[in-house]
């Protein structure tokens, strides 16, 4: 197990050198931006690093990033218990699929700052508008994923554990469960960068903190460098809870399907 383990986590970092060569070819691209429109327009890549390097100096801009995180998360964490649970319930009910269609399809119609402007009048200019903001944005992707995955399940594996005297319960964990989840991890990793995205934009709105009113502070100022930089933390507070949280319990949890590629086949 340990062994397995380990593997698994070396498959992982090495990886990571694809996702570096898009970060650079990224860069590159950023570079022509700055030299064909300037640093008023578009600082170089240097200046927005040395501007991140400026603000990771000081300890206020941790408490910055790690409370707009914390927002980000709880109304992540908020919306995948809900949106699971509901769309678990909807995948095995067709009649309750087909009445939370249109409320679904509703909610994706509305646009996150509709909610904010919302919420901000229900519950104020606080850390529960963006929570709230960032949980109404999530729900949706989680609930038709979920949903789904339970309502594309092959149900002949269903009758099959039936047959061999499982309850409703553990069919729903051994087999429900994880033929959902093929769909429902990437709709977590999609609802997990819409939580950041929602909640920074009703920080700014709202000001409520956090990364949001430190954009709202830099366009006051005409400062593009350091909105830049925040934007960068942002975005590697967002990727540090996604490869450090997620994508290891996705790897833990469908370790069951290493058998299906060459290398994990068993003799």
């Amino acid at each position: 197990m340990a062994t397995a383990r380990l593997a698994r986590t070396g498959r992982f970092v090495w990886s990571g050198w694809a996702g570096l060569a898009g970060l650079s070819v990224f860069a590159a691209v950023w570079q022509a931006g700055h030299e064909a429109y300037g640093s008023f327009i578009l600082p170089a890549p240097a200046e927005t690093f040395a501007s991140v390097v400026a603000l990771l100096a000081e300890p206020e801009s941790w408490r910055i990033v790690w409370a707009t995180a914390g927002r980000a998360l709880l109304g992540f964490g908020i919306a995948a218990g809900i949106g699971t649970m509901a769309g678990t319930l909807a995948g095995y009910h067709p009649a309750i699929m087909r009445l939370a269609r249109p409320q679904i399809t509703l909610m994706l119609g509305v646009p996150p700052i509709a909610w904010i402007v919302l919420l901000m009048i229900w519950f104020g200019n606080g850390v529960g508008t963006v929570s709230a903001t960032a949980a109404v944005a999530c729900l949706p992707i989680v609930f038709i994923a979920a949903a789904e995955g339970i309502a594309t399940r092959d149900r002949g594996l269903d009758d099959m554990a039936r047959a061999a005297g499982l309850g409703p319960i553990r069919r729903l964990l051994r087999i429900g469960m994880r033929q959902m989840l093929h769909t429902l991890f990437p709709a977590l990793v999609m609802a997990l960068g819409t939580a950041f995205k929602a909640s920074i934009m009703a920080e700014l709105l709202a000001n409520a903190g956090g990364v949001g009113e430190e954009l709202a502070v830099a366009r006051a100022n005409l400062d593009v460098s350091l909105a830049l930089a925040w934007i960068l933390l942002s975005v590697t507070a967002l990727i540090t809870v996604e490869y450090g949280l997620l994508q290891p319990l996705r790897a833990e949890i469908e370790t069951w399907r290493e058998a299906a590629r060459p290398w994990g086949v068993r003799r």
